[in-house]
């Protein structure tokens, strides 16, 4: 018998679940943080679709489970695209129809990608006059579910089952890391950071949770402004973002992201998009001021692909001033939410639950 024909054994029958989770981490240090001092980075971009096709999967199967999403049925869902991306995956896997309602502002890529996986992409085309985007998106699902009887909404910014299907992500991180004393994570939906943060207290009671937030979001108690960042910030208020958990929260202006974005690709090859570039800045701030045994982990989303036509398009970029704008070394600081409006990276360790 050869070496090989001992080793080999026939597989199991495969599923595509196996491909989400046990997602590496990356260190990242200079030029973010000098010295020896840097963050761990939980690389959620080598997922297939990213950090959302957890809570997809967990979705899912969670109302196939208790019967709320029968076999064969549609779902309906508003996404500005990860999310959607994640869903595709469960719909394959389960056997369901997928319908997403998104915005113009979907990256073509991705709209490309979700027809591919054959999802129907609707587009709406005003925003709601006070809750933009986003309450424009939800307001045609809720037409669509009306139109479809049967049909089923995952409800990713208040399901609760968004949150726990983070808890695989923060065992991994206990098995990767150990002791954890400072969390950062970008905020939209609220899902991942209340997940991670639940579970990792239990072990590390002391651990301070950062969110991220983009200048011109609600979710902290800014105003609600047009906002150039997707994946992160909100113009509602999502009842899965637990702001009691949260020690403090940073705003971050886009110029500031794509500074931290393309940095990271020129010298750790590891980037991504928005979210990617906006908990770089913060987390590097923390790798440069907080002390030198501090072990801090900053999520990371998503990869670079669906951001070349924004994040990593010279043209795009010049267009709205994002090119060649670093942030500060320091944070602009408020004491309140309330204080004032915030225009470029600043930080508030008072977090109000709205």
């Amino acid at each position: 018998m050869s070496i090989l024909s001992s080793v080999i054994t026939e597989p199991t029958t495969p599923t595509l679940t196996h491909l989400v989770g046990n997602t590496p981490v990356c260190w990242i240090s200079q030029p973010f943080a000098a010295g020896g001092r840097g963050f761990w980075a939980k690389l959620e971009g080598t997922n297939p679709g990213g950090l959302k096709d957890r809570a997809a999967l967990h979705i899912v199967e969670r109302a196939r489970a208790r019967g709320e999403l029968d076999p064969g049925a549609t779902i309906v869902e508003s996404t500005s695209g990860t999310f959607g991306l994640g869903l595709a995956l469960a719909a394959i896997v389960h056997g369901h129809r997928l319908t997403v309602v998104s915005d113009p502002g979907m990256e073509t890529i991705v709209h490309r990608l979700l027809a591919a996986y054959g999802v129907q992409v609707e587009t709406v085309n005003a925003p709601h006059p006070v809750g933009g985007w986003q309450r424009a998106r939800l307001e045609r699902v809720e037409q669509l579910l009306a139109a479809h009887p049967g049909s089923y909404c995952p409800g990713q910014y208040d399901n609760p089952d968004n949150v726990d299907a983070y808890a695989a992500l923060a065992g991994e991180l206990i098995n990767q890391i150990g002791r954890i004393d400072v969390l950062v994570c970008s905020v939209g939906t609220g899902g991942h950071s209340a997940g991670i943060a639940r579970v990792l207290r239990r072990l590390y009671p002391d651990m301070r949770l950062i969110g991220v937030d983009s200048v011109g979001s609600t979710i902290f108690g800014q105003p609600a402004r047009p906002r150039l960042m997707r994946g992160l910030g909100s113009s509602i208020h999502p009842r899965n973002v637990a702001h009691h958990l949260f020690d403090e929260v940073h705003w971050v202006a886009p110029h500031e992201a794509v500074w931290a974005s393309r940095t990271l690709a020129a010298t750790h090859y590891t980037t991504g998009g928005w979210s990617v570039g906006a908990v770089t800045v913060v987390a590097a701030w923390c790798a440069r001021t907080l002390p030198s045994q501090a072990r801090i982990v900053a999520v990371f989303p998503d990869g670079p692909a669906r951001y070349y036509t924004t994040v990593f398009d010279n043209a795009y970029c010049a267009t709205h001033d994002l090119l060649d704008r670093p942030p500060a070394d320091e944070p602009e600081e408020i004491k309140h939410p309330g204080e004032a409006e915030v225009t470029r990276w600043t930080r508030c360790a008072t977090v109000v639950d709205l």
